[in-house]
């Protein structure tokens, strides 16, 4: 459910861009710009998938020791980024005008309205790089990664920005968000504490043992006990809110920190505006 999750909002927060960017130009009459609007987020689209490509055959040359480094580091980062942008769409539920703005700056004396394409490209290959980051992350902490759950994420995604901005129906957005942000939070602390994982696994930092071992042996069949973290509730549960059922010490407190830090500054910035 992890990948369905973020792609729903990465996919969301574009649908979102292009739509307030959409409406913009098309209530001031710049037909040439909306051109322009799609050219950038169509050029944004495969931009995206061609880092996607890169990006695995990049992840898939590490081999061992090196192959246990760079998926801590990559796990940490990509929870930090994830972090970050909870945070920041707390603080930031407004961003139309700010964007009607800079739309407004690049048509200025920009006739041929590279200007909008450039900020459209901008603003979807952000999202679509975060994403692959994301993915790649829910990837390496449940052992794979459901295709059909990602499509379903953004076939929702595309839905409600098409609600909104074609059919001009009235969402709950905000419930969309703080729902989503909730459980993106322990999302990010599973990173982490993956991160943490690998880290430990490499020697970087030092393992001082398990907390607990709940997680039973495979069964006769050899699959996984329900409750294992790698069985049917125990992945979801891995999946969603970063469960573990052989932690160690430095994983556990990762966790921890991250769901109470981020949850304070997710509360703070909600409560800010």
């Amino acid at each position: 459910m992890a990948e369905m999750i973020i792609v729903f909002r990465e996919v969301l927060e574009a649908s979102l861009i292009v739509g307030i960017l959409y409406t913009y130009l098309r209530k001031i009459n710049q037909p040439e710009a909306i051109i322009r609007l799609w050219q950038g987020v169509l050029v944004a689209l495969a931009a995206s998938l061609l880092g996607s490509l890169i990006f695995q055959k990049f992840a898939g040359g590490f081999q061992g020791q090196a192959e246990k480094l760079f998926e801590g580091f990559i796990m940490i980062i990509a929870a930090m980024m994830l972090g970050t942008m909870i945070v920041w769409m707390a603080r930031n539920r407004n961003i139309a005008s700010e964007l009607e703005e800079k739309a407004a700056e690049a048509l200025d004396g920009n006739k041929l309205g590279y200007g909008i394409f450039a900020l459209a490209f901008i603003s979807v290959f952000r999202e679509g790089i975060e994403t692959i980051l994301f993915l790649y992350g829910v990837m390496m902490k449940q052992g794979g990664l459901s295709v059909p759950l990602s499509f379903v994420g953004a076939a929702i995604g595309i839905g409600v920005g098409y609600l909104i901005f074609v059919q001009g129906k009235r969402l709950p957005l905000k419930t969309f968000f703080n729902v989503s942000s909730v459980l993106l939070i322990f999302v990010a602390a599973g990173m982490l504490a993956y991160g943490v994982h690998e880290l430990e696994s490499a020697g970087v930092i030092p393992n001082y043992g398990r907390v607990w071992d709940i997680n039973p042996p495979k069964l006769y069949d050899g699959s996984y006990p329900m409750f294992h973290d790698k069985g049917m509730i125990g992945g979801l549960l891995k999946g969603l809110f970063g469960y573990n059922g052989d932690p160690s010490a430095i994983e556990l407190l990762a966790w921890i920190t991250t769901v109470l830090g981020l949850g304070y500054m997710w509360k703070e910035a909600s409560a800010s505006k």
